[in-house]
């Protein structure tokens, strides 16, 4: 299994973005807001997924780990395959994407390419009560609404099943200069 590609980005044409990692290319197809990020002759780390078919394998990439977990869901519901997962998750962030599905907003998510009404529901009834509860918009309140990709920690624990309520919260007293793996362990332990 293919977890992650980290090397540049040689080529990109229709969702499909080629990594060069040491002399060898690999073709990922990634969402719009990735694709859109992925700059030509720069570094790139996206975690994959790796797809196997009777007939073909691809590789399916994502700049967070959220983003990765949150499309390993979406192809565990009836009728949408990777190609429909990537298209809904194309729609806006992770984030975003995974609080409409808490928020049942099916007609949110039948706007992505290929994907009808019924897929729609489908994805609401089998998958928001998995996805955690909806994230409400407050300034006063200290607890992180938005992703931030650059936490890998938070990243972490969210692909472990926390939301991102509780994950922020259970990082809030951890010292941040801390490695990765050191950081996820102290939130686990508090």
């Amino acid at each position: 299994m293919i977890a992650h590609v980290f090397g540049t980005v040689a080529e990109k044409f229709a969702g499909t973005v080629i990594v060069d990692v040491a002399g060898i290319g690999y073709e990922v197809s990634v969402a719009a807001g990735d694709y859109d990020a992925a700059l030509l002759g720069q570094e790139i780390k996206l975690y994959t997924h790796h797809h196997i078919r009777e007939q073909s394998q691809e590789l399916f990439g994502f700049s967070s780990l959220a983003a990765k977990k949150l499309f390993e869901m979406l192809i565990t519901v009836q009728g949408v395959g990777p190609k429909a997962a990537l298209a809904i998750l194309s729609l806006d962030t992770a984030e975003n994407v995974r609080n409409a599905i808490a928020n049942a907003d099916s007609v949110y998510l039948a706007r992505a390419s290929g994907v009808g009404k019924k897929t729609a529901e489908g994805v609401v009834v089998k998958l928001s009560d998995k996805v955690g509860m909806p994230v409400i918009y407050k300034q006063s309140s200290s607890v992180q609404t938005e992703l931030k990709t650059s936490d890998e920690a938070l990243e972490a624990l969210i692909a472990l099943g926390y939301s991102l309520q509780d994950a922020t919260r259970a990082l809030e007293h951890v010292d941040t200069k801390l490695s990765t793996s050191e950081r996820v362990r102290e939130a686990l332990k508090g």
